[in-house]
């Protein structure tokens, strides 16, 4: 079943072409956003995703405070590149692969409709989702991909 929801994702780009920075910026106390990093931990099988709290320091260093003041949104950093709300995830599908670029038909809905339905679910994400005060630990091969 793991399959269907993963990928080896070399074909997603030409051979020898240098692999993307990706680093996924979350809530670290966001119960949606804990569960979002668990699911990208199993679904990122190179692995290519690194991964930082929106309440660290990488993300008070790299980004500006409009994006980590709310702390409404996932934010996913590709080759220096910032995206935001649904464009992070629409693109978070596409390099993951697999089933998960099945979220770019979503790319057809004009950004403002995708970012008003994102942020209805960011509004409520503690209320749905609830809010953690700590995260599962990460393992020892996964500890790297976390940066503080």
């Amino acid at each position: 079943m793991r399959r269907w929801f993963t990928c080896a994702c070399g074909w997603v780009r030409p051979r020898g072409q240098k692999p993307l920075d990706l680093v996924l910026f979350f809530d670290g106390e966001c119960g949606l956003c804990q569960a979002l990093v668990q699911v990208v931990l199993a679904a990122d099988l190179e692995p290519r995703f690194k991964f930082s709290p929106l309440q660290g320091a990488l993300a008070a260093r790299i980004l500006t405070p409009e994006q980590t003041a709310q702390m409404t949104s996932i934010v996913l950093l590709r080759d220096g590149a910032v995206l935001v709300k649904s464009e992070a995830v629409l693109e978070l599908g596409r390099q993951l692969g697999g089933v998960w670029r099945l979220a770019g038909i979503l790319g057809a809905v004009p950004r403002p409709i995708r970012d008003f339905a994102y942020d209805l679910v960011a509004r409520n994400r503690y209320r749905w989702f609830g809010r953690k005060e700590t995260c599962r630990l990460p393992t020892p091969s996964e500890r790297a991909r976390f940066i503080p």
